[in-house]
């Protein structure tokens, strides 16, 4: 099935920069590569945006749990609709990047983060490949049931009747 081998290549690649910049750059250490852009090396223990972050490890399992359950769903709504080529590279993405941060989980009881956007002294919560391919699998949802929608939509009928 082509969707999943979309996710595995996600999870292979995210996989990779993870252990690159994990045996790369020390904790917290940031390699400056543009003046709005960093890699550092960050351990996120929590969900987006450090959320639940400081919790007493039970997060790493209940996370885990959720990507799981989520991961069965995807897979069997891929199964469902493969006649719905956007639904279905959305949900692809999404199951790649869920993949992705679940081995960190399970693997290390964190998500290694390594891109850093900032500007000044405002700076965008560090992120990895899953956390992207997470974010585009959710706006190309969000634009496929918009399309949905308007296809489903009929138009009013503008003819006057007395």
């Amino acid at each position: 099935m082509g969707w999943l081998l979309i996710a595995l290549i996600i999870v292979l690649a995210d996989q990779a920069t993870k252990q690159y910049m994990d045996s790369t750059l020390l904790y917290a250490q940031r390699r400056s590569i543009l003046p709005f852009f960093d890699f550092t090396l960050l351990y996120n223990p929590g969900a987006a945006f450090s959320f639940l972050a400081d919790g007493a490890g039970w997060q790493r399992w209940f996370f885990t749990g959720i990507a799981l359950i989520a991961t069965t769903l995807i897979v069997y709504m891929l199964r469902k609709n493969p006649q719905q080529k956007l639904f279905c590279a959305s949900l692809a993405l999404i199951l790649g990047g869920a993949i992705g941060n679940v081995i960190d989980r399970v693997a290390h009881a964190h998500v290694i983060d390594f891109l850093l956007f900032f500007w000044r002294d405002w700076y965008f919560p560090a992120f990895n490949i899953a956390d992207i391919a997470i974010t585009c699998g959710a706006i190309l949802l969000i634009l496929d049931e918009f399309i949905r929608l308007r296809k489903n939509k009929k138009p009013k009928d503008s003819s006057c009747k007395l």
